[in-house]
């Protein structure tokens, strides 16, 4: 059988028609598609634009808290170590029978004795009780006497004055190493 020339020409325009029909669909999908992800895009670059914004005021703000810490530090000098010493001098005057009624610390210093480094902290005492347990607190606090302390005192200066409990006033550096 054979094929006249304008079934194949209907054929042809037809097959045509089908594979431009099939291009324009595919075409338009993918139009679609690229307008989709240049939306996509394009807000995914506002969140990003968001995100550096966010991220420079975080840094900020760190910037700010590390400078307020810096500031809070120098306001206060004591240490965690002045407060270990607090608890240490706490529990000494309790062993000798002492109400510690007054405590003050210093800013902590470096002090060189050879080639060890130091950190000074002087440190101003009042407890209250008898003379002998006084006695008692300022040589254990001078010795260590029964306890595993990771400092040393030098006792610059001791007031006592007398009443029905005597109070004395010690002036000390605490030396930690």
């Amino acid at each position: 059988m054979k094929i006249s020339k304008k079934a194949l020409l209907i054929i042809g325009i037809f097959v045509f028609a089908i594979v431009l029909g099939f291009l324009i669909s595919t075409y338009v999908q993918q139009a679609e598609d690229r307008a989709k992800v240049e939306a996509e895009l394009a807000a995914q670059q506002a969140i990003a634009t968001n995100l550096a914004a966010d991220r420079e005021d975080w840094e900020d703000k760190l910037a700010q808290a590390q400078s307020l810490l810096a500031t809070s530090k120098a306001k206060f000098p004591n240490s965690v170590d002045s407060i270990e010493y607090d608890d240490d001098l706490f529990e000494i005057a309790d062993d000798c029978n002492l109400d510690l009624t007054s405590l003050s610390m210093s800013k902590p210093t470096s002090k060189n004795i050879g080639a060890v480094t130091y950190s000074v902290a002087p440190c101003l005492v009042q407890v209250k009780g008898n003379v002998d347990d006084i006695l008692d607190f300022l040589y254990a606090i001078r010795t260590g006497d029964d306890f595993n302390l990771p400092w040393s005192a030098y006792v610059k200066e001791v007031k006592i004055s007398f009443g029905v409990q005597a109070l004395a006033t010690i002036s000390l550096d605490i030396y930690a190493y």
